[in-house]
């Protein structure tokens, strides 16, 4: 992911990547030399250099240290999802985070797509609400073991849920059933994860995800109201209202690119696109968090 970042930042004519640091130094170095940076050896050291905004890409149980750093420096800061492999740490960030200009890297919010789906239900009530994440094992070694990634449903489905929350309003109530392990070695994440929930509104609504597949089958979010059927992701949007069907080719590289402009341009006060601050991350990754801890209990659990 901070590769990805450092891409398109690059790509930018008023930015300029100064420095990278790693937990592994030739991982720090070799992005850096890509991009005439600087190599730090701790986050400390970035701070110390007095950058305008730092990105924090790291995996959801790195979280924490060095968001804490960066914002008892003042600094701006853009984190990648999922904000934490727990909630207690995300919770202890966000007081921190409402000092400075923050983004979050759920780009969907920037897909073409999203904009036209809720145009499209603007005075609508949402009747049904549907979210799948149906995918494959990441070829990480860490994200198999629930302490280190949260598993599915938090480190790949909050996209999903961010859209399902932005589309049909906020879920007071989910209840989970979790089962099966991936046929990985070490591996303790859920196979697969089935959720029923109940949005403030009074709609219900399903989460499906699934990381038993050899490609990614499905990640997309469908919102039925009367008369109206949506499904909506990266790949696009598919309207069908009984009289005709309306198909939308997606641009997922241009919503990875406008997540990154947005928050440049935050920072510079030039704009205020900013969709996904922290603390309305914070909202996603709490519905995310519920699912999972209903999904180990066995119980329904509150948002």
């Amino acid at each position: 992911m901070a590769r990805r970042h450092a891409s398109v930042l690059a790509g930018f004519s008023d930015v300029r990547l100064v420095g990278v640091t790693d937990v592994v130094p030739d991982a720090a170095g070799a992005l850096a030399a890509e991009y005439g940076a600087l190599a730090y050896p701790d986050v400390a050291a970035v701070v110390d250099a007095e950058p305008d905004a730092v990105y924090v890409c790291v995996p959801p149980f790195a979280h924490g240290p060095a968001e804490e750093a960066v914002l008892a420096a003042g600094l701006p800061m853009f984190v990648e999802k999922p904000l934490a492999v727990d909630l207690a740490t995300a919770e202890r960030i966000a007081p921190l985070a409402e000092r400075v200009v923050t983004a979050v890297g759920l780009h969907w919010r920037y897909l073409d797509a999203v904009e036209r789906a809720r145009a499209l239900l603007a005075g609508r009530e949402v009747r049904l609400v549907t979210g799948s994440w149906l995918d494959k094992v990441p070829p990480v070694d860490w994200w198999v073991r629930r302490e280190s990634s949260g598993g599915p449903v938090v480190e790949q489905a909050p996209h999903v849920l961010d859209v399902m929350r932005l589309l049909a309003g906020e879920v007071a109530q989910v209840h989970a059933v979790g089962g099966g392990r991936p046929a990985v070695e070490g591996a303790d994440v859920d196979a697969a994860t089935a959720a029923m929930l109940r949005f403030e509104s009074g709609a219900p609504g399903t989460l499906t995800t699934t990381c038993v597949l050899g490609w990614k089958h499905r990640a997309s979010v469908e919102v039925f109201a009367d008369g109206l059927a949506i499904s909506v992701g990266e790949d696009g949007l598919l309207v069908r209202d009984g009289e005709a069907e309306h198909r939308y080719p997606g641009d997922p590289a241009a919503a990875r690119v406008a997540v990154d402009r947005a928050f440049v341009d935050a920072v510079l006060g030039v704009a205020d696109d900013v969709r996904v601050p922290y603390a309305e991350a914070l909202r996603t990754h709490r519905l995310a968090a519920a699912v999972a801890r209903s999904a180990v209990i066995g119980e329904a659990v509150g948002v």
